[in-house]
């Protein structure tokens, strides 16, 4: 599959317990169910030829040689697919019985792995009938009359990715197989699990895949025992879980009666970006190599036109169930960042440029939030409102209403009259609406904001985002100056959660001011108003959709992925938005800006990180300010 998405599937079917001939069958139609579906590699339950809950049957040679039977019908039954099955059952090698699992594809048995970490307390009684595969004391097993390796050592591989196997208690010990299984080069861990359900059992088993997933740097298929196992003592519930790097991308319905095929993708790509950025995650690799068997598909699966996993259009907004947690520890990092700043300059005040904008809105609000922690006095934040040309009724009452609102010192210091005689000393037409004239006013905002630090003793703090930074959308030693960005690390669709988020915290007025700041339209208010008083100037018929600018940043600088992958994936997105001529369009505005601007964020100033990227010089992104674009 192109671009690094892989898809994999956890299978909970239909079962019998020690029906072995039944279990086959509805493993073989799930097998082909997979591949209907387009699926790389299924993962079976624990012991799912036999059943998890077969206790002293697994004595039984009856049961044994049935369970064999049924495996090799299974590869008999489903030769010609071209997906990988990973199914458990009972293995007798020598004079111990081993708690396996097998690896197929089209036909052939490629390895078999068994068990290592019994469980042999409270309900488990594991020990009882399997030796750990600790114990094995061969490389090789005859199975089905086929000659296989086997053993705790095993990744198997093809030209697109590297999985290792673990099983049920494996996941739980201090250090599961599954890590030196990653550090030795897995980008995929399946887990056939047998896991009851107990109060409070199904969060921690979550955590745990989550996890390990996310200490792999790995893709991770968990799937459990369903309802088909005996009830004696234990209920199963067909738990299965598909997670990537600390996240859950698909989860499977628990206490089902019917049988599940939870499918979706991991991006294998992500993954292997992830590893190559954290230079330690080979530190720790076992001296002895683990055999890698190779698998080669018979036939690659197609592409698909979409994805099953769902991609998100912005991707540094937190899910729903996040966001209060969330933002409010995205406000606490720039209310700790400014108030540290503050007490170790020991200014008098900080001074800002407060437009009736939503970045300098936040900014503001950043400011007042930290005078509340740190025990400043609010009127030590001096807001100045600073109408130019372009500046609307609208933008002017909003920024001078919630600064009064907030208690603020607020002062109104309007630039045209001092811009217009810089036009004059320069020779400048005030005709020419060109990026002199917007970016003059521009610098003569950061000249009032600077000079009154000077007079009041105290720091100017900008109000740009990371988003502006990223596209270079800020006038050099104008705007894009200050002595402390508190947004540097804020995307742009993310300030307007933030925002919202925080009006919660102020009163019904300033609530209501800030309402009407969200649905305003962005600009940076340089040209004229319309006829009508209007903004003309919006920044997104200028340089695009920021939501898709956000999006672009994401995928190109957290994961380094080609503008091929990032058109791929966003098309997906913004599927119901924009087509993908528009999503082409605007990336190459993107990448256009974000090579040619580097100058700018070379000298940006400090400003508190909050987010998985920031681009400034002295943290997360070091590029020449040379750099040829893509």
């Amino acid at each position: 599959m192109a671009y690094g998405f892989i898809r994999f599937a956890a299978a909970v079917p239909e079962l019998l317990v020690a029906d072995c001939s039944f279990n086959a069958d509805r493993i073989i139609e799930m097998i082909i169910r997979a591949e209907d579906n387009d699926v790389d590699a299924v993962c079976f339950p624990e012991l799912c030829i036999t059943g998890y809950t077969c206790a002293d049957l697994f004595f039984q040679q009856r049961l044994l040689d049935d369970a064999i039977a049924a495996l090799d019908r299974i590869a008999t039954q489903t030769f010609s697919t071209t997906g990988i099955a990973i199914v458990g059952l009972p293995l007798r090698v020598g004079y111990q019985l081993f708690n396996a699992a097998v690896v197929l594809q089209g036909g052939h048995i490629i390895g078999c792995v068994p068990k290592i970490n019994l469980p042999n307390n409270a309900e488990f009684y594991e020990k009882r009938w399997f030796a750990s595969g600790k114990t094995l004391n061969v490389n090789e097993v005859i199975i089905c009359g086929h000659t296989v390796p086997i053993g705790n050592d095993l990744l198997f591989a093809n030209s697109q990715y590297t999985f290792g196997i673990e099983l049920c208690e494996d996941l739980w010990m201090p250090i599961p197989p599954s890590s030196r299984q990653a550090l030795n080069g897995a980008d995929v861990i399946f887990n056939l699990s047998a896991s009851n359900e107990l109060i409070g059992k199904h969060s921690y088993r979550r955590q745990l895949v989550v996890q390990q997933s996310a200490r792999c740097n790995a893709g991770y298929v968990y799937v459990s025992a369903g309802s088909g196992e005996s009830t004696t003592d234990i209920v199963f519930t067909g738990n299965a879980i598909i997670a990537e790097n600390g996240k859950i991308l698909a989860e499977a319905e628990r206490f089902s009666i019917e049988p599940q095929l939870l499918v979706t993708e991991i991006d294998i790509e992500r993954l292997r970006a992830d590893r190559v950025r954290n230079t330690n995650f080979a530190n720790d690799r076992n001296d002895s190599p683990l055999r890698v068997l190779s698998i080669e598909n018979v036939v690659e699966h197609p592409q698909p036109r979409t994805l099953q996993r769902k991609i998100e259009k912005h991707p540094f907004v937190p899910t729903v169930n996040e966001r209060g947690e969330s933002f409010e520890e995205i406000l606490s990092i720039q209310v700790g960042g400014l108030g540290k700043r503050w007490r170790h300059t020991q200014a008098k005040c900080v001074v800002m440029g407060v437009s009736g904008g939503l970045d300098s809105t936040l900014a503001l609000l950043v400011c007042v939030k930290t005078c509340d922690k740190f025990k400043f006095d609010r009127k030590q934040v001096v807001g100045i409102s600073m109408p130019g040309f372009g500046t609307t009724e609208r933008t002017q009452n909003n920024a001078e209403e919630l600064m009064a609102a907030l208690g603020v010192t607020s002062l109104n210091i309007p630039i045209t009259d001092a811009v217009l005689q810089h036009f004059r000393d320069i020779g400048h037409d005030v005709n020419v609406h060109d990026i002199t004239y917007e970016n003059s006013q521009a610098r003569e905002r950061t000249q009032i904001l600077m000079d009154i630090a000077n007079q009041r003793g105290g720091f100017v703090v900008g109000t740009g985002d990371l988003s502006e930074l990223a596209l270079g959308w800020a006038t050099y030693n104008g705007d894009h100056i200050s002595m402390y960005g508190v947004n540097n690390g804020v995307p742009k669709t993310l300030v307007r959660y933030l925002v919202e988020w925080a009006a919660k915290s102020f009163d019904d007025n300033v609530r209501k001011i800030l309402g009407d700041i969200l649905v305003t339209p962005i600009s940076p208010e340089l040209l004229p108003p319309d006829s009508k008083g209007n903004i003309a100037q919006k920044t997104e018929d200028i340089i695009g959709p920021y939501e898709l600018h956000d999006f672009f940043l994401y995928y190109i600088v957290r994961f380094g992925f080609s503008p091929e992958k990032v058109v791929f994936l966003a098309a997906i997105a913004f599927a119901d938005c924009y087509s993908e001529d528009e999503i082409r369009r605007w990336l190459k505005v993107f990448l256009k800006r974000f090579f040619a601007q580097q100058f700018k964020r070379s000298c940006m100033p400090d400003g508190p990180k909050v987010g998985t990227i920031n681009l400034s010089p002295r943290g997360d992104w070091r590029m020449p300010s040379d750099a040829i674009g893509w």
